[in-house]
């Protein structure tokens, strides 16, 4: 999006990393958020740089957003949108891309197969050409959501258990045999919540269960609680990281 807008593209983590606490955007630039959803819920670390950054936005400015999700993202943009309102932001266009199912966390989640994997990302690639129309012309008023066929149960029972008791690092573990100690996992973590070969997790409280160290690992010797689940490796697809 940012490659199609011309426009700046900070990394929220990056941003806390520098202890950046003011956006500003200039007159006529765009403002997008672009995130992933983490139990059809906003990622916890989103909504609390929302909450922690002022934010500097000529009326005019025109806001969007897009969530990435497995197969729906319930009412993802309701909870999303009441962040903004509450930071003094608004929304102009919301979207939600499908991509590959990436939850182990949920024994009723099942990730796709390499074939589904891959129409859902030829999908997106062509979805994602009509959202940048959309918003380098800055269309108002366009909401194109997956929500899901009960997207309350999903976004506050099921995705509130979620975030309130899971979003945490102590339920991850190593096989230490199948560890090739390659330090990967402490690379992609976007939180620096990992340290050492073989990975121990420092416990911080910054962990997002974004599943990056997880699904990220070449030897698939990371797991996450007791269920050993399969794995959409990521560093083999080097161009769609």
């Amino acid at each position: 999006m940012a490659e199609v807008t011309g426009e700046e593209l900070l990394f929220i983590p990056d941003v806390i990393r520098k202890g950046i606490v003011k956006v500003t955007i200039s007159e006529g630039e765009r403002l997008g958020f672009c995130f992933p959803t983490h139990g059809w819920q906003p990622p916890r670390i989103v909504r609390e740089f929302i909450q922690h950054t002022a934010f500097s936005v000529p009326p005019s400015t025109y806001i969007y957003a897009l969530t990435t999700c497995g197969d729906n993202m319930g009412e993802l943009m309701t909870i999303f949108g009441k962040e903004l309102k509450n930071a003094g932001l608004w929304l102009d266009a919301s979207f939600a891309v499908v991509m590959p199912e990436s939850n182990v966390c949920f024994s009723f989640l099942h990730l796709d197969t390499p074939e589904k994997a891959e129409q859902k990302i030829a999908a997106a690639d062509i979805q994602l050409e009509h959202i940048a129309d959309i918003v380098k012309n800055k269309k108002r008023g366009v909401s194109q959501l997956v929500k899901g066929a009960i997207p309350r149960t999903y976004s506050y029972v099921i995705g509130g258990y979620y975030n309130r008791h899971l979003i945490k690092d102590d339920k991850f573990w190593v096989d230490k045999e199948a560890c090739i100690e390659c330090g990967l996992c402490a690379r992609v973590c976007p939180v620096d919540d990992i340290k050492g070969a073989p990975p121990e997790w420092i416990h911080n409280g910054r962990c997002t269960n974004c599943l990056a160290c997880y699904h990220h690992c070449p030897r698939h010797a990371i797991h996450w609680a007791k269920m050993k689940r399969g794995q959409y490796l990521f560093n083999k697809r080097e161009d769609r990281r």
